[in-house]
């Protein structure tokens, strides 16, 4: 079936020695994974290879079997010209992290179109702004909408937050934050890319980061830890 869609790029991995396996979360069908065959070897590979940066948004022509194999692209355009989230050093450790939360996070081929409009939207926002220290935090929080597991913010003035549950209460056990850990997820889940980045300070960001990838881990089959979370510390420090 020949299929047009935008898509997000999620991975890529070389295969062989001229050859990639990419990863993407398409508007039409959710995720969906590619072969481009000698992405390495013509003239045009470095301008063929930019396309499939972590996040990088296309405009997709493609073939799909649907037999849970790889499928082929038969045209690739550039969705949205980022102008800095790859040459921005900040930026390009966000998305490189981002991208392998969504790895992990995004597992199934189903369509889920306000995730990927979310996606569009967020990035987007990233590209034309540079007060962005809060902005994968926003991110992580905004998206377990989408994957349902937001926390039920029904009892939020109670003081601490229950992991496995996703809800506020009065009692602080194993899988409990404190009421200092609770009181930060409570400001996080205040927050807009548009508020005032400046609202943490470096400390606050790591515990919230931490708090965040557990949640992750407690509702997610199979969640790894992002390999690039220590170069993400590292920036931000």
């Amino acid at each position: 079936m020949l299929v047009k869609t935008k898509a997000i790029v999620i991975s890529s991995l070389k295969f062989q020695e001229k050859s990639l396996i990419v990863k993407c979360f398409t508007l039409s069908n959710g995720l969906k994974s590619y072969f481009v065959r000698d992405a390495f070897s013509s003239r045009k590979a470095s301008q063929k290879i930019a396309y499939f940066q972590p996040l990088s948004i296309l405009e997709i022509e493609a073939v799909h079997k649907n037999k849970g194999t790889l499928e082929n692209f038969k045209e690739i355009k550039n969705g949205i010209p980022f102008q800095t989230i790859h040459t921005d050093i900040v930026k390009s450790t966000m998305v490189m992290f981002l991208s392998e939360i969504l790895h992990y996070s995004i597992q199934e081929e189903e369509k889920n179109e306000s995730l990927f409009l979310f996606l569009e939207t967020a990035l987007t926002w990233l590209d034309n702004h540079d007060e962005i220290s809060n902005f994968h935090l926003i991110l992580l929080l905004e998206i377990t909408k989408y994957l349902g597991f937001y926390p039920d913010v029904s009892e939020i003035n109670l003081p601490h937050f229950e992991m496995n549950d996703g809800i506020f209460t009065f009692s602080h056990g194993g899988n409990v934050l404190s009421e200092h850990e609770t009181n930060l997820l409570k400001k996080l889940i205040d927050l807009k890319f548009d508020n005032n980045q400046k609202v943490f300070h470096v400390l606050e960001r790591q515990v919230l980061l931490k708090i965040l990838i557990d949640y992750y881990s407690f509702h997610l089959e199979g969640f790894k830890r992002p390999k690039s979370l220590e170069v993400l510390k590292e920036i931000f420090s």
